[in-house]
């Protein structure tokens, strides 16, 4: 049980070392592959200097193309369900409790 440990604090120290040595622009895009399939509640914001848009996931998830620069989810829009997709780099996630 202790080496499973061990490996595990290596592995974390090692890869905490990796993303400290990368520039922000770096770790932001290595963060934004982890923002795929999340599954829940979810408020997405897009804010481009005084344009801000808002959208409400409800037990939905949010998937994501890094290489294309969109976050893709469905959301209620005017009352229907629409399929939105923002651009990753204005846009913010946050998990919220409905």
């Amino acid at each position: 049980m202790k080496k499973k440990y061990a490996r595990l604090t290596l592995t974390v120290i090692f890869l905490s070392g990796i993303l400290a040595a990368c520039t922000q622009e770096q770790q932001n895009k290595i963060s934004r592959l982890g923002i795929t399939f999340l599954e829940g509640d979810y408020k997405i914001t897009y804010a481009d200097g005084e344009h801000v848009k808002e959208w409400i996931v409800k037990d939905g998830k949010v998937t994501s193309e890094p290489a294309k620069g969109y976050y893709y989810f469905w959301a209620m829009v005017d009352g229907k369900k629409r399929y939105v997709q923002t651009p990753i780099i204005r846009s913010y996630i946050e998990e919220i409790d409905l």
